[in-house]
């Protein structure tokens, strides 16, 4: 991958960009990411050998706030998308209004394929090598693809090994180590928070709406888990082997009791077996992409039934597929909106390790709430009154934000 990732993500910055008033100098400054680290990072072996991967951490834009974003563990990440990730986590970040800007990192290679004294000992030599620009006011990591609550917890500990008890550095951390209650569901939690709220402003309701959910990791099976409990009905989920169908409704508690760690779709005896295209494909009334990156390009986007996409993963559709779409009417609700529970509850267990005090889960699901409902709200009006598509009515909120705080700060 050269460019076509951070390519595309700068498309859409681009068409939001060319709709708002913005000085060029400022633009300029929005353009690139502020800092890009490339570097090797090497580790013994479990066999007394020497090995190396290639990680990276890009700090796109800071002018909200400390940079704020994931870290992924997937033998393809490269640069390009780490840079993409990066820059749709600062207009994620500013358009739910949260003090931070967009980062993100990422360790090229496959969790599966490492001893777990190997897979620890990868991120603390990464974090040992980028300690000089993360910390609690500089830069905060959080879990991505491949990395979870453990990992988070060998972040915590590489970095206040060298700077002193620091569980700021981090967010999605274990709760004994300064994690929060709900940290873990807010992404998914989120998405479907969005997915009502999109459903309301068309006229419809989220109780009895048929969902298909591709990808089944943590946001996955959340969406499926909490949407299910609200009356939708799932009628479809897959993961990397494929996945179940059942047009009548998936029994989503059953579905998870099989699922343990290990344990693929393909494995379980629940609904038709389906390909991950032909659940793409799937008759429903909402299509939740939720695994990887461009997940559905321009030939898929053509078997695409469902009126409504919502997008729990990171730019899961392409440029061409999304032009393609909705040209045929069909409702787009953009990543930078729809997964922004993620970034949302990592600014709530900030603040709590920054003042030493507890949230309730209670309390973390009603802030939640209110922040993804009061972003819907401020898009859907932009939607409406600029007469755009929700995920460039997304994008000229997140950059109007952005440039007013570069603009303020002088640094234009």
């Amino acid at each position: 991958m050269s460019s076509s990732f951070y390519s595309s993500v700068n498309s859409y910055v681009d068409r939001a960009a060319a709709l708002l008033d913005l000085d060029d100098d400022i633009r300029l400054l929005l353009a690139d990411p502020y800092r890009q680290v490339d570097m090797q990072v090497p580790i013994h072996a479990d066999d007394g050998s020497v090995v190396t991967f290639r990680g990276y951490r890009v700090q796109h834009n800071g002018a909200r706030g400390p940079f704020k974003g994931g870290l992924r563990y997937h033998p393809d990440t490269d640069l390009d998308e780490v840079r993409a990730l990066a820059s749709l986590m600062t207009w994620k970040a500013a358009l739910l209004d949260l003090p931070f800007g967009g980062a993100k990192g990422g360790l090229a290679l496959d969790p599966a394929e490492l001893s777990d004294r190997e897979l620890e000992a990868a991120t603390r030599s990464f974090i040992h090598a980028i300690a000089g620009v993360i910390g609690p006011n500089l830069d905060i990591l959080a879990p991505d693809v491949n990395t979870d609550a453990r990992v988070m917890g060998w972040v915590m500990d590489a970095y206040s090994s060298q700077a002193g008890w620091s569980p700021a550095v981090v967010t999605g951390k274990p709760l004994d180590l300064g994690g929060i209650a709900g940290r873990v569901e807010a992404t998914g939690r989120g998405v479907v928070a969005i997915t009502s709220a999109a459903l309301d402003a068309l006229g419809r309701s989220l109780v009895g709406q048929r969902l298909a959910v591709q990808g089944f990791g943590n946001v996955g099976r959340h969406v499926a888990q909490i949407a299910a409990e609200q009356g939708a009905i799932i009628v479809g989920v897959s993961d990397v082997s494929g996945g179940r169908h059942r047009s009548e409704g998936i029994d989503v508690p059953a579905l998870l009791a099989q699922v343990q760690p290990g344990v693929l779709l393909k494995e379980v005896e629940i609904g038709d077996f389906v390909t991950n295209a032909e659940l793409l494909a799937l008759d429903c009334d909402v299509l939740i992409p939720a695994a990887l990156e461009n997940a559905i390009d321009a030939g898929d986007a053509a078997e695409v039934r469902s009126p409504v996409i919502v997008e729990a993963a990171n730019h899961p559709v392409s440029p061409e597929a999304d032009e393609m779409l909705s040209g045929r009417g069909v409702t787009i609700v953009p990543d930078i909106l729809a997964n922004a529970g993620g970034v949302t509850g990592s600014y709530f267990e900030w603040t709590s390790n920054l003042t030493a005090f507890r949230w309730t889960e209670e309390q973390f699901n009603q802030q939640l709430l209110e922040f993804m409902d009061r972003a819907f709200r401020t898009v859907w009006e932009h939607h409406v009154d600029r007469g755009v598509d929700l995920r460039t009515a997304a994008y000229m909120v997140g950059i109007t934000r952005v440039a007013e705080a570069t603009r303020l700060r002088g640094l234009a």
